[in-house]
């Protein structure tokens, strides 16, 4: 599951050791998609599965990518807020 660093001597994932930090780079096509597609199968699936979309609910059905996933947010900034 992990592996020794060279630096630091600890046991880390792997995974959250290539994380990327800094900025995400922004994708076009993955956005529209978003605000499409995305948008109907969100729509579908939050009437056809029951606790679908609500809060928390990652940790519940996979806790590994739940914590990724808070890690990458947290270590990485929007392009668009590099404007504000």
């Amino acid at each position: 599951m992990g592996h020794r660093t060279r630096l630091t001597g600890w046991l880390v994932p792997s995974i959250i050791e290539s994380m990327k930090l800094g900025i995400r780079t922004p994708s076009l096509s993955k956005s529209i998609s978003a605000r499409t597609r995305g948008r109907v199968t969100r729509i579908v699936k939050r009437t056809l599965i029951p606790g679908y979309g609500r809060k928390g609910m990652g940790w519940l059905r996979d806790p590994r990518r739940a914590a990724y996933h808070k890690v990458y947010r947290k270590t990485t900034i929007r392009f668009g807020d590099l404007f504000k």
